[in-house]
């Protein structure tokens, strides 16, 4: 399977510069898992939206994105517990 391109939002660029050391490994970590495999075992499809939007989540972090074409878009990274993440 070939890669998948990485697209990110401006509110996901945002909230990268923001983190600490270890948060942003762990994340960007899982982004690059994802261009590799965009549907991985813990990717949850989530429910009423107009587009496929999934997650996954990262320790105390979670990842919304859709996959378009070969392209993983990253629509927003915020807190796992904070409803805000869904919110874009």
């Amino acid at each position: 399977m070939a890669d998948f391109l990485l697209d990110l939002s401006n509110a996901s660029r945002s909230y990268l510069d923001m983190l600490d050391k270890k948060p942003f490994r762990q994340v960007t970590s899982k982004m690059l898992d994802l261009m590799k495999n965009p549907y991985p075992n813990d990717s949850i499809l989530l429910k009423g939206q107009n587009r496929k939007l999934h997650r996954v989540d990262i320790g105390e972090h979670r990842i919304v994105y859709s996959v378009v074409s070969n392209i993983v878009m990253i629509e927003n990274i915020d807190k796992r517990n904070d409803g805000a993440v869904y919110c874009f």
